[in-house]
C-alpha cells in the first residue's frame, strides 16, 4: 500500500518546477515598463541597505547614480537565479526518478533552456519587451549552474548514505 501511494505522489514532485514556469511566464507578461520598474525598485532598495548598514550616508543623488549603475546587472542577475531554481525544481525530481549524469545533464538542460527560449518568444508578443539571445545565455548558465548543484549534492547524499551502511 505504501509504494502504491508513493507511486501515486511522486508526479507531484514536478510540481515546484510547474510553479516556477508560472512565476517565470507571468514576469515575463509585464510590461517593459512594469519590469524595469520593478527591477529598478529592488535595486534602489539594495542601494538604500547598502547606505544604512555601511553608514555611508549618501545623498539621494548618489543613492541614484548607484541605482542607476547596478540596475541592468541585477536584472540580469535575476534572469540566472530564477532560471536557477527552476533548474533545480526539474532536476530533483528527475534525479529521484533515477535519471542521473549526463542524461539529467541534457534532459533537465533541453526542458529549462527550452524554456527559456519559448519565454523569450512569448516576450515579443508584449509591449515595451523583446526577445534576446543574451537572455537565453544568461537562463543557460542559471540552468547548468542549478543542475550541476543538483548532481553535486544528490550525489554527496548518496555517498554519505552508502558509508553509513
Amino acid at each position: 500500500m505504501k509504494k502504491f501511494i508513493l507511486l501515486l505522489l511522486k508526479p507531484f514532485s514536478f510540481l515546484p518546477a510547474l510553479c516556477m514556469m508560472y512565476l517565470i511566464f507571468s514576469f515575463s507578461g509585464q510590461t517593459g515598463e512594469a519590469s524595469s520598474s520593478l527591477s529598478y525598485d529592488i535595486s534602489h532598495k539594495i542601494i538604500v541597505t547598502a547606505d544604512q548598514v555601511l553608514d555611508k550616508n549618501l545623498s539621494a543623488e548618489r543613492i541614484s547614480y548607484y541605482t542607476d549603475r547596478i540596475h541592468m546587472p541585477v536584472r540580469k542577475a535575476a534572469h540566472m537565479t530564477e532560471y536557477f531554481i527552476l533548474a533545480i525544481c526539474v532536476s530533483f525530481p528527475l534525479y529521484v526518478y533515477g535519471l542521473r549524469g549526463i542524461l539529467l545533464f541534457l534532459f533537465a538542460g533541453f526542458i529549462c533552456v527550452g524554456f527559456a527560449c519559448t519565454d523569450e518568444l512569448h516576450q515579443s508578443f508584449v509591449a515595451g519587451r523583446e526577445p534576446s539571445k543574451r537572455d537565453v545565455c544568461i537562463d543557460s548558465a542559471g540552468v547548468f549552474t542549478g543542475i550541476l548543484l543538483v548532481q553535486f549534492v544528490c550525489w554527496n547524499i548518496l555517498r554519505s548514505a552508502r558509508n553509513r551502511y
